[in-house]
């Protein structure tokens, strides 16, 4: 119960706060943060789960009671920036959609080459753009 509330206090926290929600991760940082705050308890409870399909937040889930208040809210915090991560990855071409019109014009659209000329062309595309790019990972 305490573990539930501590999770919808953080989800609060992260939808409502534009300082938490300019702020994203990609998977590779977000394991280090769970090794950082959770390998203790992943070694003592989670040993045996497997790396594939979740197994370990899984097993983490399941868990929960035994495992450490930090790493129990370091999960939220971490699902909550990759969730943020993956929202703004499918929201860049929508966001840039006017500077991409403006300044790459004649580019072939698809592997990259849009995020490419934007990329090229940081210092006159929108800020909204390039803050989307930042939010989604892609700098």
């Amino acid at each position: 119960m305490k573990f539930r509330k501590l999770a919808i206090a953080t989800s609060i926290l992260l939808l409502s706060s534009s300082a938490a929600f300019s702020q994203t991760v990609g998977f590779a940082e977000a394991i280090k943060m769970l090794a950082a705050s959770c390998g203790k308890d992943i070694h003592a409870h989670c040993q045996s789960a497997s790396l594939a399909n979740n197994g370990i937040m899984t097993c983490l889930d399941k868990n929960q009671s035994k495992v450490s208040q930090k790493c129990n809210a370091d999960r939220v915090v971490v699902i909550g920036l990759i969730q943020a991560r993956l929202a703004a990855q499918a929201e860049v071409a929508k966001i840039c959609n006017r500077d991409m019109a403006q300044y790459c014009k004649g580019v072939k659209p698809g592997a990259g080459h849009m995020l490419r000329c934007l990329l090229k062309a940081q210092p006159s595309v929108s800020n909204k753009c390039n803050t989307a790019i930042d939010l989604a990972g892609y700098r």
